[in-house]
């Protein structure tokens, strides 16, 4: 089995049915990852030695997903160099903007790229760690390439929004 390339933490069990998008479109791309729960609230000492971990043991890239406070994908990025993005989860309370403004407004100097809140952010931040590691993947990029021409392809074979896709 090939060593993860990239983490997938998010701060609580719920947060997966969003997280759950990102694993699939890595799975899609052949880019080996890791899924865990770290929350930054209940577990911070995990939290610190993830964090502290995740370059030695091989990790390029780390996807944080958090709701609420959000204070995950922050704290991630205090703690290692590897790059964060954090993906704002759907909250009941605020409908996700509490999330997006805690995950966007980092200080200067402890950066963490903010992708969309919910589902569309987490494939996206799969899409972006997948772009990251490209750089040194002639093979991934071409993995890349291929799935963006087949999301064209599917909007070219059914230009109209009538018909069935099934």
């Amino acid at each position: 089995m090939t060593a993860p390339l990239v983490g997938i933490v998010m701060g609580s069990r719920s947060d997966w049915e969003t997280l759950e998008g990102a694993a699939e479109a890595l799975l899609a791309l052949q880019v080996p990852h890791e899924v865990e729960v770290v929350s930054a609230h209940r577990t911070p000492d995990k939290l610190f030695a993830y964090a502290e971990a995740a370059e030695q043991r091989g990790l390029r890239v780390i996807i944080a997903g958090a709701g609420g406070a959000a204070h995950l994908p922050g704290m991630m990025a205090a703690k290692t160099l590897l790059p964060v993005l954090g993906v704002p989860v759907q909250s009941r309370a605020l409908n996700g903007m509490d999330s997006l403004l805690s995950i966007v407004q980092m200080p200067a100097g402890i950066p963490v790229g903010t992708l969309a809140i919910g589902s569309a952010g987490a494939v996206n931040a799969a899409l972006l760690a997948a772009a990251i590691l490209a750089g040194d993947d002639p093979e991934l990029r071409e993995r890349l390439r291929q799935y963006r021409a087949q999301q064209s392809d599917r909007v070219l074979e059914h230009p109209d929004p009538r018909q069935s896709l099934a």
